[in-house]
């Protein structure tokens, strides 16, 4: 996905049988992960070769007679040594070599006189520089091959993705019936013209008038060009919502040729203070020590930092949000840098936090692409609830690669624009981004020391007060949480490729592997996006639901990668009195799946296939067998689900997929057009506050708990324009309050003691009050 970090995968071809692959039942054992290891750094390897020696050049084989005598009258013994060439007999043939790769005899001798060599000596030299040079082009010449191979498959898929797209004007099926090119139609449709207008010549000599041709009959007004009709080719889906019309308008934010100037001299001004924020101690940041974080001293920070535009000062409106964090990651510095550039890649690392992004105008390119590039950017910023609005920004990003004290590091910084634009239309709740990034720093075997700084207002807008603490505290969208969704998702990225995890299970190829991960992928990133209030997601909240928590929303979908028809979305968030590892470890764990008879329908679900990409078992991704009663490979349902967790929060998402679909992905074809309607679960780990109703445990300290966020999607109808009834509403309403209530009863009966009153058979607004209990934050 990121440069050197790409998943490399050979093509097999290998076809898998639904009778191989998915009639027997495999069980997963318990997954012992080594500790990861620090990882060389990730460069793909050539096929072998000729062994080079470039700089010695390479030895000749001579063949000496030392002769010993033992015993009186023994036969001499012939033994093989090899002679290095000195540097200056290598530079001397090298400078040949370069002039005549192919010197004659007269050559080789006077080389031989000069430097003192036999004249095989040089022969030979000679040939091994030119088997050499040979393998130096085919590897060259390979890997370019490679890469137009791999644009050539890439292309084809995506030709082969827009073909399927086509629909015809008249009656709406596919263009191409049976799969027959426009070509061999277009060469069909000229022969059947000429055999027409022979036919019409022998008619006519035989009727004694002209008799005219299809074309000719056609009224002038209907032209054969596909142009005439409405065409409906939906853009591919992209792992961003990247569509135009999904962005705010506004057309007129472009910098001119002035404030580009300005625009430069802020930056320098932005990476000066995030440097200094990175380094500097007390006073600028002082500790906390009752809650654990470093809080910003927003009094010294405007002694020691004078912005240099006249900004509004700071109001009761506004509410400060500072924070900084440092980690080291799996992954190199250039690869990081090209990441944050790229508004796609950026929103890859990022799926649970940046919602959309898009790269507006590049002001200024720098060097190679990385040093010195400013780019104007926008961003939406999400949390996977719609309780918590988002934040949208427009922003300057700038790198810049420095060289202080003897210290080597890159340094990217968003600024705002507000105070010398007056095209930008503001959002609400208002976000202003201050000076805020991050410092790269090289470290050994490919990997990196990030430090974090993250500086904004926000206009205070009301949260729903399940998510108060977890918003106002910097937990949603702070340093913290940044860096523990890099430090994830380079793991995850480096893990794919570590050569100590093995897979278990079906998967035959390595091209098989690949497209497992990129469903996956899609999955995880699909579920991100549907259940926010990202692009201006409505949502509307359920009446019966006492604790204000549950929402729902539609969509209409007329695209390849999701099921088509009207989709209803319901999104529930309860707060939960046990740690956050343990819920994680029981939604993640398939074999304790039936105890949620909501989410398994008594179905026993056994694993058959298992990529690890992280080191916490319960970092990976799984192919899941559902073993309805009577089924048979014919009928065989399959799952796919991912688990992922870091010390910000978790994720459990998975969705039913076709087998037919899982076999063609596994014989190598383009996973990208396989419907998918994830449900899953996002978990975060949550401090109480102390107040009357909590309670200390032996060590005194408080107790802690987890908000869990579930979210359902439902093909409610297959027709896009189909109208919601409330039956649906209830019935998705009633499922999400049995949910939350088993995952409850569940919790409780591991740990003893009960985790929520049971208020009746579940069902009903009774059984999801779990958050009322909570304290108000």
């Amino acid at each position: 996905m990121y440069g050197d970090c790409q998943v490399m995968s050979s093509m097999e071809g290998n076809v898998v049988s639904s009778e191989a692959l998915f009639s027997s039942t495999f069980q997963n054992p318990n997954f012992n992960f080594l500790p990861f290891e620090p990882l060389p750094p990730m460069i793909p390897k050539e096929e072998n070769g000729l062994k080079e020696d470039m700089e010695s050049g390479s030895g000749s084989e001579i063949q000496a007679e030392d002769k010993t005598e033992e015993n009186g009258g023994e036969k001499s013994v012939k033994k093989k040594r090899y002679h290095r060439h000195t540097a200056r007999q290598i530079q001397e043939m090298e400078a040949v070599f370069k002039e005549c790769p192919h010197p004659d005899d007269k050559q080789r001798m006077r080389l031989s006189q000069e430097l003192g060599l036999k004249p095989r000596q040089v022969k030979f030299w000679f040939q091994n520089r030119r088997t050499q040079m040979k393998a130096q082009q085919d590897r060259s010449e390979n890997v370019i091959l490679r890469a137009e191979n791999e644009f050539l498959k890439n292309e084809f898929y995506r030709l082969q993705a827009e073909l399927s797209k086509l629909v015809c004007p008249k009656c709406g099926g596919p263009p191409v019936p049976g799969g027959v090119s426009f070509e061999e139609l277009r060469i069909e449709n000229a022969r059947l013209a000429e055999e027409l207008e022979r036919v019409c010549a022998i008619a006519s000599r035989y009727m004694g008038r002209p008799i005219q041709t299809m074309g000719s009959l056609m009224q002038p007004s209907l032209e054969l060009d596909m142009n005439i009709y409405p065409r409906k080719f939906p853009e591919p889906m992209a792992p961003i919502l990247s569509e135009a019309d999904s962005f705010p308008e506004n057309n007129n934010l472009f910098l001119m040729e002035d404030e580009k100037t300005i625009a430069m001299e802020l930056a320098m001004s932005a990476v000066d203070e995030l440097v200094k924020m990175c380094r500097a101690n007390d006073p600028l940041w002082i500790r906390n020590n009752k809650i654990g974080k470093e809080l910003l001293n927003l009094e010294e920070h405007a002694k020691v930092f004078h912005w240099p535009l006249n900004l509004k000062q700071r109001s009761s409106e506004f509410r400060t949000e500072a924070s900084r964090d440092s980690a080291v990651v799996i992954m190199n510095s250039i690869t990081l840098v090209e990441a944050f550039l790229d508004a796609n890649k950026w929103a890859e690392l990022f799926p649970s936090i940046v919602a959309r992004a898009k790269s507006i105008q590049v002001i200024s390119p720098g060097a190679s692409g990385t040093n010195g590039c400013l780019q104007l950017m926008y961003a939406e910023l999400h949390v996977l609830s719609p309780l918590v609005p988002t934040r949208e920004a427009y922003f300057l990003r700038y790198c810049q690669h420095q060289n202080l004290e003897d210290e080597t590091y890159w340094a990217i910084v968003d600024f705002p624009l507000d105070g010398f634009h007056n095209n930008l239309q503001s959002s609400f709740p208002l976000y202003k981004r201050r000076p805020s990034g991050c410092l790269i720093h090289d470290m050994p075997n490919g990997y990196s020391m990030v430090k974090w700084v993250e500086h904004a207002e926000i206009e205070e807008k009301p949260t729903h007060h399940i998510f108060t603490h977890f918003v106002n505290s910097g937990m949603a969208f702070g340093a913290n949480r940044w860096l523990a969704v890099l430090e994830r998702q380079c793991e995850r990225i480096a893990s794919l490729m570590a050569k100590n995890i093995t897979d278990i299970g079906v998967i035959p190829s390595p091209e098989a592997r690949k497209n497992l991960i990129r469903l996956s992928q899609r999955m995880i990133r699909t579920f991100c996006v549907n259940f926010s209030s990202s692009s201006g997601q409505l949502w509307t909240a359920i009446p019966d639901s006492s604790d204000d928590t549950v929402r729902i929303t539609t969509r209409k979908v007329c695209e390849a990668g999701q099921p088509n028809g009207l989709i209803l979305c319901a999104v529930s968030t309860t707060w939960l009195p046990y740690p956050h590892h343990k819920v994680f470890d029981l939604l993640r764990d398939e074999r304790r799946r039936t105890q949620l008879e909501v989410l398994s329908n008594g179905n026993a679900l056994h694993e058959v296939a298992h990529i690890a990409n992280g080191a916490h078992p319960g970092n990976c991704i799984s192919l899941l067998r559902i073993n309805v009663a009577g089924n048979s490979s014919p009928n065989v349902e399959l799952m796919l689900q991912e688990s992922c967790t870091d010390r910000s929060g978790s994720l459990v998402v998975y969705s039913t997929v076709d087998v037919n679909s899982v076999q063609l992905a596994m014989s190598g074809d383009d996973p990208s057009c396989i419907p998918l309607l994830p449900i899953g679960f996002f978990i975060t780990p949550m401090e109480l506050i102390k107040d009357a109703h909590n309670t200390e445990d032996a060590n005194g300290h408080m107790s802690a708990g987890s908000l869990l966020t579930i979210g359902l999607q439902v093909l409610a109808s297959t027709i896009p324009s189909a109208k919601i009834n409330l039956w649906s509403i209830a019935a998705i309403n009633n499922h999400l309050c049995t949910t939350v209530h088993q995952i409850s009863a569940a919790l409780s009966s591991d740990s003893g003691s009960l985790g929520c009153p049971d208020k009746g058979n579940g069902a009903g607004s009774g059984s999801c009050s779990e958050a009322a209990n909570a304290p108000e934050k």
